[in-house]
């Protein structure tokens, strides 16, 4: 049996964006094709497509079918102290990028996570404290900029997840309200304030699963 999604996201900013999200759970491993409003907006074309396979806690292989560019992702978990470290490993062929996140899981509510970019020297450092298994704190430290950044957020009705969050460097404030649910669906609704600007102005993005599709394949003898 192989399972089919259908993804939509919405943005509103100066022109507005749009993102639909095709995917097929084959087995082990993930196929997704995604396109923007520009491949549609002047008749089909390749302009915004990309294909990806996942293999989730393994691999990611993203394909930009335009650019003819490569995005390389691969995760792996080893024990420190008898504490499990996950180390996920991010390479782009056309920007030549390559970026190495770690985060070592202490306890059930306690975890401490890094970024670092190799060849810019910008490293990011967050510590993630779970409060009573619903309200989660997540400050973080940019030791390129020198900043700090703020988040929580807070478990509600079990499925439903309220974020607020904070970039002291770029003063932009933000608010998600994001459901993981198997029998009303999943949806994401953001919203991002730039403190800094003289006409505030929200910036919104709505995510939402479309279908969920189950896919049976049936062999039979001619």
């Amino acid at each position: 049996m192989m399972k089919a999604t259908l993804k939509g996201k919405y943005e509103t900013d100066k022109v507005g964006t749009g993102v639909a999200t095709f995917a097929i759970n084959a087995g082990d491993v993930k196929l997704k094709a995604s396109m923007t409003d520009a491949t549609f907006v002047n008749g089909p074309s390749l302009n915004g497509l990309t294909l990806s396979v996942d293999k989730p806690g393994s691999f990611i292989v993203d394909y930009n079918v335009p650019k003819k560019d490569f995005r390389f992702q691969f995760m792996n978990t080893v024990k420190v102290a008898d504490k499990p470290l996950r180390l996920t490993y991010i390479h782009g062929e056309g920007d030549n990028r390559t970026i190495l996140d770690g985060a070592l899981v202490f306890d059930s509510a306690n975890k401490v996570s890094a970024n670092y970019m190799f060849g810019s020297g910008n490293c990011k450092l967050k510590y993630t404290y779970l409060h009573g298994g619903v309200r989660t704190f997540e400050p973080s430290y940019d030791v390129s900029k020198n900043a700090w950044d703020f988040a929580v957020s807070q478990k509600v009705y079990g499925d439903d997840l309220f974020r607020a969050s904070y970039q002291t460097s770029s003063k932009i404030l933000g608010l998600d309200w994001s459901r993981d649910s198997k029998v009303n669906g999943a949806f994401k609704i953001s919203a991002t304030l730039n403190l800094a600007d003289e006409v505030k102005r929200p910036k919104l993005i709505a995510e939402s699963n479309l279908i969920h599709i189950a896919l049976t394949i049936v062999k039979t003898r001619n």
